[in-house]
Formats: structure tokens, C-alpha cells, sequence
């Protein structure tokens, strides 16, 4: 028989930034039967459950555009490619997976994973194994030999973590090919990265424009979109032009580019979380004064670039970079809305599309999951509070009343529990300096 489930008295807000509404929703299996008095009127028997959600909001589950599952919040390259074995990688990662749930997070989409682990605990959730969010994934993260974001731990050629290194047009083939027919959802590349003695503003372009459009036009005829890492003006030029389907960061644009992403309307995931994080709470943490400047200066210098490029209609996404130790599973998902609405200058009701309705792109399932409306999938929160006063309540997990994930609501018996981190997986320094005798006088 099949599950019904009536939230009645609550105040929707839908995902698609129309303006909230007191109304019912009739869930069905697993997706949304009928909201307001059709609901009530197909909900009027006994075999339906009913949740009183009067004084809370009912909305879509968060759809968190840019995480890392595999990565298990390192604290450094170092750790994250030498202390990461496999088996383990992939055993930790399912862990991890149901903390990015129970923060209210339905659907999620992980660029680029460690030994491509990605594919399987994708398969892995989806067939009932592991308890997780809905996920789209990339596998290797494609780099040429000059490098991406971790300079020279990464090697001329090979494999290293989540990066694949590719030094001409056949392996980019044979690589696009192999991660196409292991069952990718996406393609990435780091178009851009940093090198010893750069002078430019972000990060440098790695990859050429043909390089570019080979991956694409390959790509695309095998039916796989593609998504690239840029932080610089021209790699967002060169990404468009070759027809680039999504683009993480996309910071330090022109008005060349900004033009071609207005026209194009190229889904942009700036992902400034990370910046955010470390900009506010880095001293707590350790970072340097310097060091959080230059985090913050990043969000400074972009952030009027994406409210000209949202008023211009291009969706932007929410997503956090979560894996990392500045950004733990289940903690900050909810802290790219509030980057949108401080720094970007949206409303609370425009965020909570950016991380609901438009972020839906990043886990291919436009119209289909993001929005609570007749005919799609039920993946829905009830909070006990008003994201529209403050959004900040959305990284409460107290105050997720609900959570439901294809119709079926997750039942949070037992509390996800701290663990002690295997031997060997966290870098464990001799020392947070040099031991010189002049150190050792004072």
C-alpha cells in the first residue's frame, strides 16, 4: 500500500520565488500528489498521515551545487592526496554522505572525487546500500601538467587524488571516454590554477581554448555536460565559447565576460562559502591576518559582478565546497544563502531559489526535484522558524522539523557521532615551526 502524507497548516515557500503561502501538501509515494485545497480534499481519508506544521515553513530540501564527499575535510593538499586511501575513501565518504543529509540537504553535486569513488557511492545511495542525498557526480577532475589549485604536488603525468593529468589531445580522448563509460555526470576541468611568481589577478588559464572545445564537443556527443573550475577572466571567456554547460567560481571577470555570461546565461556556482568561512572565522582556526584578507578580498571584488549578472537573469547556484576543514560535512550549507543575501545582495526568498530551484541544474534534475509544485519529487524540509527573517536557521539542524527525500521521510534515530580519524589519515606535523636555538633560548 502506498504512503500518504499530508503537511497541512504550514507556510510554503515553493522554490520558485513567488511569494510564501499558507497551504497543504499531499504527498503520494514519492513525489508531490497536490498542494492547497485539492490537498486536503485527496488527504480526506484514514490512511494519511498528518504533520501539524503550523507556526513552521515548508520548502524545497537544499540542493548544495559543489561538494566533495570523497575528501573528508583535509587541512591541506598534502593530506588530501597522500593520506586517502581507497577502500577507506570510499567507506568514510558514505559516512559523511548521510551528515550532508540530516543537515537538510536532498541532492548534491560532487565535481570531481578521489579515485573516483563518486560513480559508486552515487550507485551505492541510489539502490538503498547507503543512506545519502541525491547525487550527480564527475569522477577524476581533468588538469594539465602545469597544474590546478595544489602547484607542484601535482605530477607531469598520471593520476593524484581527484586530479587526472592530461598532456595532449589523445589522452584527453581517452580520458573524456573512460569517465564517460564508467558513468559520469559530468565532465570537470580545472581551467585555471596557480603557478610560482603569477602576477595576475585569481588564477592563471592551464588549458587552451581548443583544449577546451575538444573536451565539450566530445563530451556533449556522448551526451555528458561539462563543467569547469575558472577563476580569471579569460578561462570564463574560453569555457563559454566552447560551450561549457556549468562553471564553479567564475570570479575576476571583465566586461567581455560578463557579457557572454548575460548572454549565454551559463549557470555560475560561485562558492564563496569557503572564502566566508575563513574570512570570519579563520583566527579561530589559526589562519593569518593575510591570509583572511585575501579570502575576503576575493568575495569584495566579485560580489557586485554577480549581483549585475543575477539581476541580468543568469541562475546562479549555491554551493559550499563542502569536504574541507574550513567547510565540514553538515555544517555550512546553508552558508552560501547567507553570502548571497549579505554580500550579493539578494533577498532571502532569492537565495533560497539559488540553493533550491536553480541548483537543481547541478544534479540534472530540472523540474524534477527544487520546487514544491504538483508532479515533482518530494523532497521537502519543515522548519520550525522563518528562513525569510533570517536565513541562518537553515544551519540548525534542531529546527529541521522534517526531512523528507523522494516522498520518504528520514528517520534520524541515532545522532551522527564523532569518530576517531584512522591512523595515518590526518597530517600529524612534528612541530608548527622551526626549532632553532634562538627559538629554543626564549
Amino acid at each position: 500500500m502506498e504512503e500518504k502524507t499530508l503537511i497541512q497548516n504550514g507556510v510554503i515557500i515553493d522554490g520558485t520565488g513567488t511569494k510564501p503561502k499558507k497551504e497543504s501538501i499531499l504527498i503520494d509515494n514519492c513525489s508531490i500528489k497536490a498542494t492547497g485545497k485539492d490537498a486536503d480534499k485527496l488527504a480526506d481519508s484514514n490512511d494519511v498521515i498528518k504533520i501539524d506544521a503550523a507556526g513552521k515553513t515548508i520548502m524545497p530540501g537544499l540542493i548544495d551545487a559543489h561538494i566533495h564527499v570523497t575528501f573528508d575535510e583535509p587541512s591541506s593538499n598534502d593530506e588530501l592526496f597522500f593520506h586517502r586511501r581507497e577502500a577507506l575513501s570510499a567507506i568514510i565518504a558514505a559516512y559523511n554522505a548521510k551528515k550532508v543529509l540530516y543537515a537538510g540537504v536532498t541532492g548534491f553535486c560532487d565535481p570531481d572525487s578521489l579515485h573516483s569513488i563518486g560513480v559508486d557511492l552515487r550507485d551505492a545511495i541510489k539502490s538503498g546500500y547507503v543512506e545519502g542525498p541525491r547525487m550527480s557526480v564527475g569522477g577524476n577532475a581533468l588538469l594539465t601538467s602545469v597544474g590546478g589549485t595544489a602547484g607542484r604536488l601535482i605530477p607531469d603525468e598520471g593520476l593524484r587524488g581527484y586530479a587526472k593529468i592530461v598532456q595532449n589531445k589523445d589522452e584527453i580522448v581517452t580520458e573524456v571516454r573512460r569517465q564517460i563509460k564508467n558513468g559520469v555526470d559530468w565532465i570537470k576541468i580545472h581551467v585555471t590554477g596557480l603557478i610560482p611568481n603569477q602576477k595576475e589577478e585569481g588564477e592563471i588559464s592551464v588549458w587552451s581554448f581548443e583544449e577546451l572545445k575538444l573536451v565539450c564537443d566530445l563530451a556533449h556527443d556522448l551526451g555528458t555536460p561539462v563543467v569547469g573550475h575558472v577563476r580569471n577572466a579569460k578561462g570564463v571567456k574560453d569555457c563559454i565559447k566552447a560551450g561549457m554547460d556549468m562553471i564553479l567560481h567564475a570570479t575576476f571577470m571583465d566586461e567581455e565576460a560578463i557579457d557572454l555570461v548575460c548572454e549565454t546565461k551559463t549557470p555560475i556556482v560561485p562558492t564563496f562559502t569557503f572564502q566566508a568561512n575563513l574570512a570570519d572565522f579563520g583566527e579561530s582556526i589559526g589562519a593569518s591576518e593575510d591570509y583572511r584578507q585575501i579570502f575576503k578580498k576575493e568575495i569584495d571584488d566579485n560580489a557586485e559582478i554577480f549581483k549585475k549578472i543575477h539581476d541580468a537573469g543568469v541562475p546562479l547556484l549555491c554551493g559550499t565546497e563542502s569536504g574541507f576543514s574550513i567547510t565540514p560535512y553538515g555544517e555550512w550549507h546553508y552558508r552560501e544563502l547567507e553570502v548571497f543575501i549579505k554580500d550579493i545582495g539578494m533577498t532571502n526568498l532569492e537565495a533560497i531559489t539559488c540553493a533550491t530551484k536553480n541548483a537543481a541544474k547541478s544534479i540534472k534534475m530540472e523540474n524534477k526535484v527544487g520546487t514544491i509544485e504538483k508532479g515533482m519529487l518530494a523532497d521537502i524540509l519543515v522548519v520550525d522558524g522563518d528562513p525569510l527573517k533570517d536565513i541562518t536557521v537553515l544551519g540548525d539542524k534542531t529546527k529541521l522539523s522534517h526531512i523528507f527525500l523522494n516522498g520518504k521521510e528520514i528517520k534520524r534515530e541515532e545522532e551522527i557521532k564523532d569518530i576517531t580519524p584512522p591512523q595515518g589519515w590526518r597530517l600529524s606535523p612534528y612541530s608548527d615551526g622551526i626549532l632553532t636555538q634562538e627559538v629554543a633560548k626564549k
